[in-house]
């Protein structure tokens, strides 16, 4: 009984000693009173859908008062059944964990809710005596310094829990798609199942082992009566929805997540990605999804009419089934689903059928219509790097039947952007086909040239000069030797290579004559265009003072050609692209906010005349001009654009608005080269745009733009006051002027003959004699 004694004594002794050292060592933990993890920086749209997020840790910072009662409850019943009634520690636990590791057996822990926090917070994963007894200390720091709510919220906001989340509220949107405040039973079982080994019962990587793990969870939430017997046999019958992979009810907006990140970067450094910031946007999801989709539509109806390139590789399978799947699985897993644009491996093709199989064993085939795209790689001469064989890698896509199809892809690129023209708010940006392929973005980083996309501004200029819609230009053929260009002889053609002899402005744009734009900037003079397209935000040393500008030489980004017809749309006034509205913290509390521009005097860029009757211009296009389908197909007449194909159909452009949406789309190669001969803006990018309008569009009412002070119409076509005197018509603001309208089309035959003002008259005309 005295060794006994002694023994104890001299136990507590060294105990007491041990604490005594290690105290003074423990971390200061006076900052958890007022928890701040690292909180990632979240984007949404303008409503509320998240649409990027950029951190290391994927987390939702949730007060305790804000958790349910059933999240609580799983995590409890499954971690720590007793926390609100002990100090701490399991005694009882602790010793069973030491004598385990004594014995070199599996190593055991009893780590209530608050060891767990002092570790996660504090201390490693290593499994030794030293750490864990900094682990109870700091334990008992904890119990002393905190209440056990906010312990509670600390580790569940804390705690990692695979897929990139840390804390349940993260992990709820990450498996489910849904806020914590709405989760079941069921799911709060499997999320509380998930600390033990987050890897291992990840319901989407390992759905069995997570479902054994769920259904123990909620037999102990009714063992400690957490829940009824009724309710736990429902929750062990729910069919749990867990989101099959990243793009499962995902807005594609990664191109407008990046610019953002890359703005607030600018702004608070590396706290971006940490501080919790929440940043709104412009952009609106839906309209958002419909572009993506558009876009992508749009890139891939044009890669059909490709030649095949053949399989992206080709891999060994085993005859042994399960090592083949486990291969497939493998190649699979290497070359991934491109959104609609699969990937899968051939186990049998011949010229009139396919086999293949997809991810989880799916099996596919593919017959008829489906393998026309790749015909040349089911010839039988079809060389060894274009031949579909057994083992090949191949990408498929389902048809709007249902079936499959082989396809590939693409190589080409393209760009959408659309924004309100009265505030420049950004509704949609997609600068690419797939930002993981290639994360370029084509809209404000590509330098393109915008062909006959860029008529409108020099007709702008023209305007200012003393044209009208009415003044007649000579489409007929020119030359201009070394000498005119300091160069190469240049000999302008039209697209069609053909020429109408003398026309109007307006027949010249809806036709976009190439000869009659080149004129015009002869008439009215290189420079003078030069500078006047700075108007609308173009910068002028992308467009040298050649000719050539009139045809759309000089280089452009589809972000300003959507910007420069959004003067038109507008009645004149530049806006600047806008796209962050809001900023802030976790909290809640705004560090920036930012409001729409007012469209005052002090914006306007060109005359409210110029913009009127470049509107009336662009609208003819729309209607019966080379846009002629944009009218058409949506069905309304409050349609105006412009299309664009640039030498050689390496650039294809459309750009266009209704008074309050403005949109461009171009297609090309990153590395310029022919699209293909018959290929052209309204061919390749119309389509686009119209399928995004057609959407976009649905609700909104017609518009006609009112003519503003200082136009008249005269037989059907709009002039400035001062050029239409000689026709004796009053100004606007007469009964007859005043019911005119742009959507009025110009009267066959209706043109007359209005000459510029005198000191520009001779020069032009004589100009026009050949």
């Amino acid at each position: 009984m005295g060794l006994t004694l002694a023994g104890v004594v001299a136990g507590v002794l060294f105990l007491t000693v041990a604490l005594s050292v290690a105290y003074p060592n423990l971390p200061d933990i006076s900052d958890l009173s007022d928890y701040r993890p690292k909180l990632p920086l979240r984007v949404f749209s303008e409503d509320g859908v998240m649409i990027g997020e950029f951190g290391e840790e994927r987390r939702r910072l949730t007060p305790i008062q804000d958790i349910p009662k059933v999240m609580k409850d799983a995590v409890l019943a499954i971690e720590d059944a007793r926390f609100f009634s002990h100090g701490g520690v399991d005694y009882i636990g602790v010793i069973r964990a030491g004598l385990a590791n004594v014995g070199r057996a599996k190593s055991q822990g009893a780590s209530t809710i608050t060891m767990q926090v002092a570790r996660n917070v504090y201390l490693s994963a290593e499994k030794s005596y030293t750490r864990k007894i900094y682990e109870i200390l700091l334990t008992f720091k904890l119990e002393h310094l905190l209440t056990k709510n906010q312990i509670l919220e600390i580790y569940m906001n804390q705690i990692f829990l695979g897929n990139r989340a840390y804390g349940f509220a993260a992990a709820s949107e990450g498996y489910f798609g849904k806020p914590l405040k709405d989760i079941s039973i069921a799911e709060a079982a499997m999320l509380a199942g998930l600390p033990k080994a987050p890897s291992a019962y990840n319901p989407i990587v390992n759905p069995k082992r997570a479902k054994a793990r769920q259904l123990y969870v909620i037999d102990r939430m009714e063992e400690n009566g957490f829940i009824t017997h009724a309710q736990a046999l429902a929750a062990k019958e729910e069919e749990l929805k867990i989101r099959s992979g990243t793009d499962a009810g995902r807005v594609h907006a990664e191109y407008v997540a990046e610019t953002v990140r890359q703005l607030v970067y600018n702004q608070y450094g590396d706290e971006t990605y940490t501080r919790g910031l929440n940043v709104t946007t412009t952009l609106r999801a839906t309209d958002q999804t419909v572009a993506y989709k558009a876009l992508r539509k749009g890139i891939m109806d044009y890669e059909r009419r490709q030649i095949y390139r053949g399989p992206e590789k080709f891999i060994d399978l085993p005859s042994n089934p399960q090592e083949m799947e486990d291969a497939i699985d493998d190649a699979l897993a290497d070359n991934p689903d491109n959104g609609d644009v699969m990937s899968a491996v051939v186990l049998e093709a011949n010229p009139k059928q396919i086999l293949a199989m997809r991810r989880n064993s799916e099996a596919i085939e593919i017959t008829g219509d489906g393998l026309k795209p790749a015909q040349s790689g089911l010839a039988a001469k079809a060389g060894p790097n274009i031949k579909i064989r057994r083992g090949a890698l191949i990408r498929v896509a389902k048809t709007p039947k249902n079936t499959w199809e082989i396809t590939q892809l693409p190589e080409v690129e393209g760009a959408f952007v659309a924004l309100d023209p009265r505030d420049g708010a950004i509704r949609a940006l997609v600068g690419g086909f797939d930002f993981q392929k290639n994360k370029f973005n084509h809209v404000t980083q590509a330098w393109r040239q915008p062909g006959s996309s860029f008529k409108p501004f020099i007709y702008s200029a023209a305007l200012e000069k003393g044209f009208t819609p009415a003044t007649v230009v000579n489409d007929a053929p020119l030359f201009f030797d070394a000498g005119v260009t300091g160069g190469q002889p240049w000999e302008p053609k039209n697209y069609d290579g053909e020429f109408a002899g003398p026309m109007s402005l307006r027949t010249g744009l809806k036709k976009s004559k190439n000869m009659v734009s080149i004129r015009i900037l002869q008439a009215i003079g290189a420079p003078y265009a030069q500078n006047w397209i700075t108007r609308f935000g173009f910068d002028a040393d992308k467009h040298p003072a050649y000719l050539t500008m009139a045809l759309g030489a000089g280089s452009v980004t589809p972000m300003q050609m959507v910007t420069g017809y959004s003067v038109f749309a507008n009645g004149g006034y530049r806006v600047n692209p806008r796209l962050i509205t809001k900023i802030t913290d976790h909290r809640g509390h705004v560090l920036l906010e930012t409001q729409a521009p007012a469209l005052d005097e002090s914006a306007r860029t060109i005359d409210a005349r110029n913009a009127f009757i470049m509107d009336s211009l662009l609208q003819e296009v729309a209607r019966s001009g080379t846009a002629a389908k944009a009218q058409a197909m949506l069905k309304r007449p409050d349609i105006f654009g412009k299309t664009g194909t640039t030498n050689d159909s390496i650039d294809t452009w459309f750009v266009g608005f209704q008074p309050t949406l403005a949109a461009a789309v171009w297609m090309g190669y990153d590395t310029p080269k022919k699209l293909g001969d018959r290929e052209t803006g309204g061919g390749l990018s119309l389509p686009i745009w119209i399928n995004f309008m057609d959407y976009a569009l649905k609700d909104v009412p017609v518009t006609e733009y009112p003519a503003p002070e200082g136009v008249v119409n005269v037989n059907g076509e709009w002039y400035y006051n001062e050029y239409a005197k000689a026709t004796g018509v009053s100004s606007v603001g007469s009964q007859d002027a005043a019911a005119a309208s742009p959507s009025q089309p110009a009267k066959s035959g209706g043109a007359i003959d209005v000459l510029p003002p005198s000191d520009e008259k001779k020069r032009i005309l004589d100009l026009f004699k050949n």
